[in-house]
């Protein structure tokens, strides 16, 4: 796993491993994975809402990891991000779009679009969800347009000798917050929010920059008033605001003004960013950072944090599998006797739970983690013997 930035959504470098972003890009996936299924497991008993947060961790994390030098080469840059986010996606996104057609064909689901030019290439950049079963990916476009942005941007501040990380991240957070309040007047729909969602987002994925030139050598207080001052704040915004929660995606359910989801971002990555620190060396073997050996405890999460793109794009699907099998155990058993199929059919967020035991949601979580894992580890045997053979 050596020199490999630590998101899966990010590229894969020869530097050393960053074993706390690896881990915090583990714990930020599983969290978007149980957000889904709504499975609270990860939220600290309610007090850090996945969604107050979740989707600008991510952004944190891709931020952390942008360089500098990348503007002296920004075609080659651009290349490189084309490669690693868009050329996935859209493969993957015209294999979700005959899943889609073949669902809706030959079985009587009602979920997904058609095939056509719109939804194969428009789509993935004005909402993602065209073919429901990979609508978590909507990141993946949108990361990109981040990192376009960011880029030119910076390039521009640089030439005008603008360039100061301050300037970039209080500018940024003035743009997000004007986003907010137009979100909140009902200003930003329809077309409006794909743009609106990049530049909510952009302040988060200039967080992650600031964070490592400013203030990660500072970051050294104690775990314990650290995480007393943390969740001292996270304590008085739950008892002050309106709920945290929000969706990025969309851009709606700011209930608390423009300031308090910025708020509510940096304490769920601070609170975060620190757990993934403290569990850092529990899973290096020598605490040097590098490759040189993991200890099998943390190899799982490690794997986990470099591949988070293949659980982004299928674990809604791997959901699904999950609701096949049940849905075919009620049909033909006569058990599960509640499992309401007009919904199976018609609503992907429908996620039945045997014997209403909220337990079961870790069944969700399980296969929305292991079978994209799986998928991603054969495709990782398969590829490169694919293109020895093809060399001979």
């Amino acid at each position: 796993m050596g020199g490999y930035h630590a998101s899966g959504l990010e590229d894969r470098q020869k530097v050393p491993y960053n074993a706390a972003f690896g881990i915090l890009s583990a714990l930020a996936i599983i969290m978007i994975v149980a957000g889904h299924a709504g499975y609270d497991i990860l939220t600290v008993g309610g007090l850090f809402p996945y969604y107050s947060f979740h989707v600008p961790l991510f952004m944190f994390i891709s931020g952390y990891f942008y360089r500098g030098e990348e503007e002296e080469k920004p075609l080659l840059y651009l290349k490189k991000k084309a490669k690693r986010l868009l050329l996935p996606y859209f493969i993957w996104n015209v294999v979700y779009g005959v899943i889609a057609w073949a669902l809706r064909t030959f079985m009587g689901f009602g979920m997904g679009e058609g095939i056509s030019l719109k939804t194969l290439f428009l789509d993935p950049f004005l909402n993602g969800y065209q073919f429901i079963y990979n609508y978590a990916a909507w990141f993946v476009p949108v990361l990109f347009l981040v990192e376009v942005m960011n880029l030119c941007m910076r390039m521009v501040l640089k030439k005008l000798r603008l360039d100061n990380e301050w300037l970039i991240l209080i500018g940024s957070l003035a743009v997000g917050m004007a986003v907010v309040q137009l979100a909140i007047g009902g200003h930003v729909w329809g077309l409006y929010k794909t743009p609106g969602r990049i530049l909510f987002l952009y302040p988060c994925f200039q967080m992650g920059q600031f964070y490592k030139k400013k203030l990660e050598t500072k970051d050294t207080l104690g775990n314990a008033p650290y995480f007393g001052i943390v969740i001292g704040v996270q304590i008085i915004l739950t008892l002050c605001c309106n709920g945290l929660a929000y969706s990025s995606v969309w851009c709606t359910g700011f209930a608390n003004g423009p300031v308090i989801p910025y708020v509510t971002a940096v304490s769920g990555v601070a609170f975060w960013l620190r757990v993934a620190k403290i569990l850092a060396p529990l899973v290096e073997e020598n605490g040097s950072g590098t490759s040189a050996a993991w200890k099998p405890a943390g190899g799982f999460l490690l794997y986990l944090g470099r591949n988070t793109y293949a659980v982004m794009m299928h674990h809604v699907m791997a959901f699904m599998l999950v609701k096949m099998v049940l849905a075919g155990i009620a049909a033909r058993t006569g058990c599960l006797a509640d499992f309401d199929f007009e919904r199976f059919y018609a609503d992907i967020d429908y996620y039945y739970l045997v014997k209403g035991s909220e337990a079961f949601q870790m069944v969700y979580l399980a296969a929305g983690v292991a079978l994209p894992l799986l998928l991603q580890r054969g495709l990782d045997i398969l590829l490169p013997a694919v293109r020895r053979r093809l060399r001979k």
